[in-house]
């Protein structure tokens, strides 16, 4: 350990705390790829992971790593938590319009789907490929543990509580995520667009793609990039927006060595723009 600058760590929840703190404690930087970190309130970290903290000023330190909305929180930092690959499509794609307060925040359902790379290396039998191939259906509706880690980043974004309906689906592909969102607006939806488009205009990694496009994982795989499309169904007034990443790299590996480059002083996108060998 004390030869490192920076530890990355991709354990079971439970298991990242300890290392955590010993590494805080050397002034190295902790890149932690599991939930330890992830969630403000002990009690939400224990009833979605079974686990509690084993200190708590040490959670007071750590920073949602999410870059595009907490960059300069980030580069002060020796603890970051990596956000989760949902919560990274979902807050993404909402960000903008809550942070300007231009959708209802009662009201919003995120319909999301991974490919079966997002369930880990863990043998189960929804993943083993006869039961995936050719198949595609919902799981854990209601009761996904990522549910309150978007609600807790999207509350932030909105300066209020915000709740969501979020049922996540498995899709018989390698990777990516495509999260469909549904929300209320009231507002011109030139406004709307306008407001993505400046949110995001500088950013290197996501790209608010122009009316009439729509999101797709295709166009991500392998890239730590996000593709954001805006759709309108008018007359009932729904904002609905698509986001679409790859779970294994903005999604995890990605946004890690994303947040390592802000903390280092490196140009944000070392090492992110090349053409990753694909599988």
């Amino acid at each position: 350990m004390d030869d490192c600058d920076v530890i990355f760590a991709a354990l079971p929840h439970g298991l990242s705390q300890e290392p955590a703190r010993q590494c805080v404690e050397k002034g190295i930087v902790f890149i932690d790829l599991g939930a330890d970190f992830r969630l403000e309130k002990e009690e939400e970290y224990h009833e979605w992971y079974g686990e509690t903290f084993i200190d708590k000023d040490l959670h007071g330190q750590a920073v949602y790593g999410l870059c595009e909305l907490y960059r300069e929180e980030i580069r002060s930092s020796f603890l970051i938590a990596n956000p989760g690959c949902y919560p990274t499509s979902a807050a993404l794609a909402l960000y903008p319009a809550l942070k300007a307060g231009l959708i209802g925040t009662d009201n919003i359902i995120i319909d999301a789907k991974s490919g079966v790379t997002g369930a880990g290396r863990t043998m189960t039998q929804n993943t083993h490929f006869p039961e995936c191939n050719e198949a595609f259906s919902a799981y854990k509706a209601g009761r996904h543990r990522h549910r309150p880690e978007i609600e807790q980043t999207l509350s932030r974004c909105a300066g209020k509580p915000v709740e969501i309906t979020f049922t996540p689906h498995l899709l018989p592909v390698n990777r990516g995520i495509l999260s469909t969102i549904y929300c209320d607006y009231d507002h011109d939806p030139a406004l709307l667009r306008r407001c993505y488009e400046e949110a995001y205009e500088e950013e290197p990694f996501v790209t608010v793609l122009t009316d009439g496009e729509y999101a797709n994982i295709r166009n991500v795989k392998l890239s730590n990039s996000c593709h954001i499309s805006l759709h309108f169904d008018r007359p009932r007034k729904k904002l609905i927006l698509c986001s679409a990443i790859d779970n294994m790299v903005k999604g995890a590996a990605g946004q890690a060595v994303q947040n390592m480059n802000l903390i280092c002083g490196f140009e944000e996108t070392t090492g992110l723009t090349a053409i990753a060998p694909a599988f």
